[in-house]
């Protein structure tokens, strides 16, 4: 059977939130990671997912906003793919998809953060034609 990429319901976002815990860093519990993607749905975000067959097994949040230096851009966040799916070149046919997706929906440019230690992920993101441009600063209130 082949994998499935696309745009999850708002009404199963909470599905979402196993994977995502596993990039949890802050430790940020079930119940607040579903508190805030409930938020999150209703701001310019999208979630596109993987599945195999019945099984979520990837998600990248899509957030969608205009900037002054790049225009039209979205910021991919929280990617991830299930440990067991890892070496298959899903990543790669996943942000193909990603980008004609936001490319039919007329986005220009994509951006976005990645953690420091997440060497994986930067040599992914390098292959994918990414270039570094700044730092990504967090103060929490």
């Amino acid at each position: 059977m082949p994998f499935e990429f696309k745009i999850i319901e708002k009404e199963h976002i909470n599905a979402v939130v196993p994977l995502v815990q596993k990039l949890n860093d802050f430790k940020v519990s079930e119940d607040v990671l579903k508190q805030r993607f409930s938020e999150m749905i209703t701001q310019n975000y999208e979630c596109a997912v993987i599945y195999d067959g019945d099984k979520l097994i990837g998600v990248c949040g899509l957030w969608y906003c205009t900037r002054h230096y790049s225009g039209k851009s979205v910021e991919p966040d929280h990617v991830i793919i299930d440990d067991v799916y890892r070496g298959l070149g899903l990543g790669k046919q996943f942000f193909e998809w990603i980008y004609a997706y936001v490319s039919e929906k007329e986005f220009e440019a994509m951006e976005l953060n990645t953690y420091v230690s997440n060497y994986q992920s930067h040599k992914f993101y390098f292959n994918e034609g990414f270039k570094i441009l700044g730092y990504h600063f967090l103060k929490k209130l």
